[in-house]
């Protein structure tokens, strides 16, 4: 097991864990870095995440689901999404989700990715209850569970204001709009999800969670990924 693959997907899964939206009770739990081995063990008990990591793991040949790679693979995105076969990635899709309605996965055909992405815009019904009627509840909470960049602004204890680009919807296009301000969480009880945060830091959000510090490389990473599944949104045929 990785210790620095178990520490980088709490940071990510803190956020809807504490909501109660997705993984086991004590969600706190995930901001033990010193219980790396118990973080391992919560992490399999995240039922939608845990499918994708085995499957990006075995498709990469390696050993390990929470190997740092793969971790970082489902979140913000890097090479290995492409030895994913997107046939064999719906096949495994079809026997985890049996019985999950809803979502435009189903048909994504070449277009299914073993990225949070494509779990958020095309697994979740969130999608296509937004596409059947431009329900503004959907949009904002696609909004929140997707992963989306931003850029401190300033820091104020456990907060911080980060300028980021919201979804909104343009026709039947879901789109990001103008930056807008927000104020964000890094830390709870003098826990937190990263090491520090500094002004003109580039950041992942999730939720109202800061999860992480990342290059210019990964920004542009999470948003091309981000990018391509939204455009399913409006035309699965994409």
């Amino acid at each position: 097991m990785s210790a620095q693959g178990a520490l980088l997907f709490a940071r990510y899964a803190y956020p809807p864990n504490e909501l109660g939206y997705c993984g086991p009770p004590d969600p706190s739990a995930l901001l033990r870095p010193e219980e790396t081995a118990g973080i391992a063990r919560r992490a399999r008990q995240f039922d939608g995440a845990w499918c994708y990591l085995e499957f990006l793991a075995e498709s990469a040949g390696l050993p390990d689901p929470l190997d740092a790679r793969v971790v970082e693979a489902y979140w913000i995105g890097n090479e290995l999404l492409d030895q994913v076969n997107p046939a064999a990635l719906l096949d495994r899709l079809l026997d985890r989700f049996r019985g999950q309605l809803g979502g435009t996965w189903r048909e994504a055909g070449r277009h299914a990715l073993a990225h949070h992405s494509f779990q958020v815009f095309d697994v979740y019904p969130w999608a296509r209850l937004l596409r059947a009627g431009g329900n503004q509840s959907a949009l904002l909470v696609l909004d929140q569970c997707r992963i989306r960049t931003g850029v401190v602004l300033h820091v104020d204890g456990a907060s911080a204001t980060v300028e980021s680009r919201p979804l909104r919807l343009d026709g039947v296009a879901m789109v990001t709009g103008p930056l807008r301000q927000e104020v964000v969480r890094w830390s709870i009880g003098g826990r937190s999800l990263i090491d520090g945060l500094a002004p003109g830091d580039r950041v992942a959000l999730h939720w109202d969670w800061v999860c992480d510090i990342l290059t210019e490389e990964q920004c542009a990473r999470v948003e091309a990924l981000e990018e391509r599944q939204r455009g399913r949104v409006a035309d699965p045929a994409q």
